[in-house]
């Protein structure tokens, strides 16, 4: 499946909340598998990275949580990193 990474602010959201997304059932109801957030509070971003089927799935994906994505890019990851 392609994997996307999107940006938008953090608007308020707190590491907790985002653990919280990271952690609810994947994939979602539009096929959106979240890998990995990162964000950065100083700067009020937030980055997912995530597999879906298309860039609309990620836009609907933000829209239950109330976000809008300021860019989503198509990438390729060169290393897949695994739990121990």
């Amino acid at each position: 499946m392609p994997k996307f990474i999107d940006f938008h602010g953090l608007k308020g959201l707190t590491e907790e909340t985002l653990n919280e997304a990271a952690n609810l059932p994947n994939p979602d109801e539009f096929g959106v598998l979240v890998e990995n957030l990162m964000y950065n509070e100083k700067e009020d971003k937030f980055y997912c990275l995530l597999e879906a089927p298309n860039k609309e799935a990620i836009i609907e994906h933000h829209k239950k949580f109330g976000l809008k994505c300021e860019w989503i890019t198509e990438v390729k990851t060169t290393k897949v990193f695994k739990a121990f």
